[in-house]
């Protein structure tokens, strides 16, 4: 059984370069100080809008956007609920994508998977040969844009253009680790439903869903019989419209944060956003392909988390562990039982660049003797 561990708060602090949480800076961190406040005072309509309506102006999107209190992983389930009847196919390329496809099995839908190996993408063309030679109708493809895990990056944009050919199965797109640092044109490309957390790209403190709803989706909803309560596209869109507000009480403190951060985001620009996380995806690729290599499928490689493979046999559980005693940076290991020992993934996400990443790839060629 686990045992209590006393939380003190005597740590030292961490560089971050994990694929999530990541680095915050201080007076977004400062913000969630403020005297506390009502969530049905007129002040929270002033700052549930401001974030919403920022949000939809940096992500370039006419569709409506919610911001709830939870990790990302809520709008798996919302949008299975929301927009399923029956039948969902999900194709599957690593740990998250599985995770998708299991949590819409959890709820009763029939899910169908178009696997494939992991460290692989996605190919536009095979969901299209799929759908044409399926005698089912999919509700909805659910499809990862950056797989985590595998470090690959999905040509979601593609995947859109295919489904538009099927303008009766919406698409669900998890941005969880990517949307605010690889651009994506949510409305040309024909996606429904797109969401992401809050700790990673968009750089800020745990603790909210970010999601942009397509009025089709939208109109999905109301004409099922069931949706998610919490989650529910008509439910929280319709108490902004009426009201500003969430429908149930928010994370008020990292709301604060999310629109001072949201103002630094505004300032760069999504596209000004997405030049610098390419930079440092690029550079780290030349890093790695210098002193290992990179696990995924050439030319799907993601802009914000790079998953190298371990191909000098490193002790890569010490070598964390070094890196961050001798230097204060954290970076992770390969994900799960997998890759383990066999990859790394260092995260370039947020408000890091290349500097910052020069500084630990240095400190891992120090400690791994490189």
């Amino acid at each position: 059984m686990t045992e209590k561990r006393e939380y003190t708060g005597d740590y030292p602090d961490k560089t971050l370069y994990i694929p999530g949480p990541t680095e915050v800076r201080e007076d977004v961190i400062e913000e969630m100080a403020q005297p506390m406040f009502g969530h049905r005072m007129d002040r929270m309509t002033d700052l549930y809008t401001t974030i919403v309506e920022d949000t939809k102006e940096f992500l370039g999107t006419e569709n409506d956007v919610v911001v709830l209190t939870a990790s990302g992983t809520e709008f798996w389930e919302a949008s299975t609920l929301n927009l399923v009847d029956e039948n969902i196919l999900v194709p599957t390329c690593g740990s998250f994508s599985e995770r998708h496809a299991n949590v819409a099995e959890r709820l009763g839908k029939d899910v169908d998977r178009l696997e494939y190996d992991w460290g692989d993408a996605v190919k536009p063309e095979d969901i299209r040969r799929h759908l044409e030679q399926s005698e089912k109708h999919y509700d909805v493809v659910a499809c990862v844009m950056n797989e985590s895990s595998t470090g690959v990056r999905n040509p979601i944009e593609e995947v859109g253009d295919v489904l538009q050919d099927y303008p009766d199965t919406y698409f669900v797109v998890d941005a969880v680790s990517a949307l605010g640092g690889d651009y994506v044109d949510i409305d040309a490309h024909g996606i429904d439903v797109i969401f992401a957390s809050t700790q990673k790209a968009f750089a800020m403190p745990p603790g909210l869903a970010v999601c942009a709803v397509s009025e089709e989706a939208y109109e999905r909803e109301l004409e099922k019989d069931e949706a998610s309560w919490y989650g529910g596209f008509q439910r929280s869109l319709d108490y902004y419209d009426r009201k500003g507000q969430t429908h149930s009480t928010p994370a008020i403190p990292v709301m604060l944060a999310y629109r001072k951060q949201m103002k630094y985001m505004l300032e760069e620009g999504h596209e000004g956003r997405d030049a610098r996380h390419r930079e440092m995806a690029e550079y780290t690729r030349e890093w790695a392909r210098e002193h290992f290599d990179m696990f995924p499928e050439a030319g799907y490689e993601s802009q914000t988390v790079s998953c190298i493979e371990n191909t000098q046999g490193i002790d890569v559980a010490a070598t964390i562990e070094e890196v961050s005693e001798e230097y204060d940076f954290v970076f992770s290991n390969g994900y799960g039982s997998q890759l383990g020992e066999e990859t790394f993934r260092i995260g370039h996400m947020g408000e890091h660049d290349v500097e910052s990443i020069r500084a630990l790839t240095d400190a891992i060629e120090d400690v791994a003797d490189l």
